[in-house]
Order: C-alpha cells, then structure tokens, then sequence
C-alpha cells in the first residue's frame, strides 16, 4: 500500500509540476498570490505586536514564532489536500465523490493522494518556514534532533486536526448537500481567523472551547509553548498529537456514517432539488 501511494504521489507531483511551468507568468502569479494568501491570514498577529511590542505575556518575536507555526499547519493540509480534497463539502455536494468511489482503489488513497501538490501548493510553506526561521534566530531557539522531531511532530499534528475538523463539519453535506458545499470555507476561516492569536488570559471558559469545540488552540498557540520552553507541564508535549489522533477517529466514524448514507441515497447533484443540474 505504501509504494502505491509513493507511486501516486510521484503521478499527482508530475502533474502538479507540469500545471505550474506551462506558462511562467501564470505560474509566477499563482505563486506569488499563494504566498500573500497564506501570509493575508494571519500577518493581523504580527501587526498587533509590533504596535505594541508583543501581545500580553508574549513578545514580538514570540509572536512571530506562533504566526510561523500557523503558517506550516496551514501549509501541510495545503500542499497534501488541495484540489478541494480538503473541503469534502464541496466533492460531495457537487457530485465529485461519485469519481472518486468510481476509482478502481479504496478511497482512503484517493483522498491521501488525489490533492498532493507539492509544487503549486508549497507557497505558505516556503513563507512559513522563512517566518519560523527568522523567528527561532531572533529567539535564540537552542535546537537539536529532538527539537526539531517535536517541531515535526507538532505541525503534523495540526494539520491533522485542522484536516480533521474540516471533514466533521464538511460531512453535513451528506445530509444537505445544497447548503453544507461551502461550510468548509467558513470553518476553515474560522480557524485561520483564530489560530495565530495567543490565547493566555482569555479565560478558562474559552480557552476550553477553544480547545475543544474549535480547535484552533490546537494549532499553533499550544505546539508553540511547547516549543518555546513555556509549557512546563508534564505530559505537555503530548497533549497536541493526542488530540489529533481523537479529532482524526472523530472525523472518520462521522464520514463513515454519512457514507453510508450517500449508499442509499446517492447523489442530488442531478436532481431538481440537488445543487447543480
């Protein structure tokens, strides 16, 4: 199963590559517009700090610690699920799971391979990484193997949730498939919006839901007081990668439910009431 999804990989990447260089000026733009895309979504935090030389307990170049790591979690569901694959909202609503059930494989490697572009998909991760590095430098960030396996570790682990909690809500389309095809949008702004800001002082109330209900302190603010020395609970490191392998078990028992429901009912797509005709 690995060297078939190795293989797949190498196809969707060849196509990905060839997308990208057909004309140098589009590719250059798509590029250059990934770039501001990923960076538009939470450069707000830095823009905060720097007004005010950091924001409660965090200083600027925390700060700007926390927006890289949002950034890479962004970048990894980006560049692994793109072509809508991360939006199940959208493939179901306007009848695209049908193609890929059609496909003569399980559909767990349709949806592992059918959106990986590691070409015209990496632009937030070159810009994530850069802010990342700047922002380690201007810390003083001593790293070693185990530090940057934790960093890994953790940008996995949110992409993993943010993923995740994009195919929970993006399953309603099982149900509604007119009005649920562009939840995901909303859901996944409601993450960008949420991610980069750091959530000390906001409360036990809310710091708990977002913790839980929207994840969003999942994705960079928790991983980074892990990487910065400024989470000294036990355990603490784990505590990220554990709730990604929750939301993920989640994540699949609901999709797995709403399909077998589409089984039995199929596709509205084509109907008067469906989305599209």
């Amino acid at each position: 199963m690995a060297a078939k999804l190795l293989r797949l990989w190498a196809v969707h990447a060849r196509m990905d590559l060839l997308f990208l260089s057909r004309s140098l000026r589009t590719g250059v733009a798509w590029y250059f517009a990934d770039l501001l895309l990923g960076l538009s979504g939470a450069v707000w935090a830095f823009l905060l700090a720097e007004r005010f030389d950091g924001i409660g307990p965090w200083s600027r170049e925390q700060v700007v610690f926390l927006l890289g790591l949002a950034l890479l979690a962004r970048s990894v569901v980006d560049l692994a699920f793109g072509m809508n694959v991360s939006f199940p909202s959208r493939r179901i609503g306007r009848g695209q799971l049908d193609h890929m059930l059609l496909m003569p494989q399980p559909l767990w490697q349709t949806i592992a391979s059918d959106g990986f572009t590691p070409f015209s998909g990496s632009g937030q991760l070159v810009m994530g990484a850069a802010v990342l590095a700047w922002a380690v430098h201007a810390l003083a960030v001593p790293i070693d193997a185990a530090w940057l396996a934790l960093l890994l570790l953790h940008v996995a682990s949110a992409a993993a949730i943010m993923l995740s909690f994009s195919y929970l809500w993006g399953s309603l389309a099982f149900i509604a498939p007119r009005g649920a095809e562009e939840i995901n949008s909303n859901t996944m702004r409601m993450l960008e919006q949420l991610k980069p800001f750091p959530l000390d002082g906001v409360g036990a109330v809310l710091t708990g839901g977002l913790l839980s209900f929207v994840p969003a302190g999942f994705l960079a603010w928790l991983p980074a007081r892990v990487l910065l020395g400024m989470e000294t609970r036990p355990g603490a490191w784990l505590w990220t990668p554990a709730a990604a392998l929750g939301f993920a078990a989640l994540a699949t028992l609901v999709f797995r439910r709403g399909l077998r429901r589409y089984a039995r009912t199929g596709s509205a797509r084509y109907l008067s009431h469906g989305h599209r005709r």
